[in-house]
């Protein structure tokens, strides 16, 4: 025990905590990952229907973005999480299946991607307008398809314009995880409250918690760092 921390309850083996911190830790790490990624497939779709869609399909865009930016993540999460489980239950009753239980994993990562799609189509519709419009028009006049335009030009110009932005949305879902606490998904926040309540040192817990977030974020700093100085080589360097 040292200055009236009992670090022993750290401990990776039983009755020490740590392991389970740990595996709260990991479950916070798939989750964010996984809906950051659902997360960039909901922004593309969305960036794509702003900039080159339908009337309707903008209008979409549009209520779709204001929406996800204009609540608070916590409202959301608790809407898509409650709301979005009970409809798929209810199609597939009305399909003549079974009512299914999702996965607590898979359910976390479809509410965090959903919240994520909004700002990710903003990031990545602003990346893509900041690709300059003759290299586009030079690869049509070389007859490439829209696909191809897309594949060779537009994503590698505007990859360093959207990783700084992305870049930012993956911290940001990172801290969102914890917001699935609330909704009763095991991870970090979730794990550090329950040691916390059993062995009643909230202050140790609690610190330890925020170390490993502190532990993700200066590991996921330096890796973006180095991504988003690979996708700039060749290019002019930012004035001043």
């Amino acid at each position: 025990m040292i200055a009236g921390f009992d670090f022993s309850l750290l401990a990776y083996d039983s009755p020490g905590w740590g392991k389970a911190l740990l595996v709260g830790a990991l479950q916070s790490v798939k989750l964010a990952a996984g809906g950051y990624a659902l997360g960039i497939v909901i922004g593309t779709v969305g960036a794509a229907c702003k900039l080159y869609g339908s009337s309707i399909l903008k209008d979409l865009a549009e209520i779709y973005t204001t929406v996800i930016r204009a609540v608070p993540e916590l409202v959301l999460m608790l809407l898509f999480y409650y709301a979005g489980t009970d409809l798929i239950s209810r199609l597939m009753v009305s399909l003549g299946y079974e009512r299914v239980d999702v996965n607590g994993l898979l359910a976390g990562i479809l509410v965090l991607g959903a919240v994520m799609g909004g700002y990710a189509t903003e990031v990545l519709r602003g990346a893509i307008r900041a690709v300059p419009h003759g290299q586009i028009e030079a690869a049509r006049a070389f007859g490439m398809s829209p696909l191809m335009v897309f594949r060779r030009v537009t994503l590698p110009a505007m990859i360093p314009h959207a990783l700084p932005g992305m870049a930012n949305l993956w911290m940001i879902v990172t801290k969102d995880t914890a917001l699935l606490a609330v909704i009763g998904f095991s991870e970090l926040t979730l794990v550090t409250r329950q040691a916390a309540s059993a062995t009643r040192a909230y202050f140790l817990f609690f610190l330890a918690a925020g170390a490993l977030y502190l532990v993700l974020t200066l590991t996921s700093n330096i890796i973006l760092r180095l991504v988003e100085r690979r996708s700039r080589r060749g290019l002019a360097p930012a004035a001043g």
